[in-house]
């Protein structure tokens, strides 16, 4: 039996507790996560970097409170707003929240596309990894929120350890050639 309360008024959560484990099956495999809606300061600054450096497409704007952006023609997979922060400032460090948004890009050309785009932005990567399954830049946003853009390697191609669970890891990233192979495929 779980236990769960929160109080929307005072916007708090308070403990969650399991007196039986769950027996659950795991989640249906088509499940996905669907969309990201972040809080933002300025909705300007963060169409600026969304929109003008990574390329979403706005599809949505409600006047300077929100905006939802997407790639593809999708409804939106990201969506901006300031209805609470206007303003504001990013989360301190070591409180909890979002550690960062992930966005998947459908071949190493495109990632490689991506990092150009940062390139040129002049927008400073916080980190970048080869973790076998992936290669990912990571960044912040105007607001401070982490964002991770990545391409997955094709699952036969995924490191294994001898009894057939992933093997991955955080390698080195070869940037230059990331950009070059992105360089090539504009």
């Amino acid at each position: 039996m779980a236990a769960w309360a929160y109080d929307r008024g005072n916007r708090e959560a308070h403990a969650m507790t399991f007196t039986n484990p769950p027996s659950n099956p795991p989640i249906h495999p088509a499940a996905r996560i669907g969309h990201v809606h972040l809080k933002v300061a300025d909705i300007e600054r963060a169409l600026g970097f969304y929109r003008d450096v990574l390329g979403f497409e706005v599809t949505q704007r409600y006047g300077r409170q929100a905006a939802f952006l997407s790639a593809g023609g999708y409804h939106h997979h990201i969506g901006l707003n300031t209805w609470e922060s206007a303003g504001g400032s990013p989360p301190a460090r070591g409180t909890t929240g979002l550690y960062h948004v992930a966005i998947v890009y459908p071949t190493r050309a495109a990632l490689g596309d991506a990092l150009r785009r940062l390139v040129a932005a002049k927008i400073e990567l916080t980190g970048a990894a080869d973790h076998g399954v992936s290669e990912a830049l990571y960044l912040n946003d105007p607001d401070g929120n982490g964002v991770e853009l990545y391409w997955d390697r094709p699952e036969a191609e995924w490191p294994r350890a001898k009894d057939g669970s992933l093997a991955m890891g955080t390698g080195s990233l070869d940037l230059q050639s990331l950009l070059r192979q992105g360089q090539a495929s504009t």
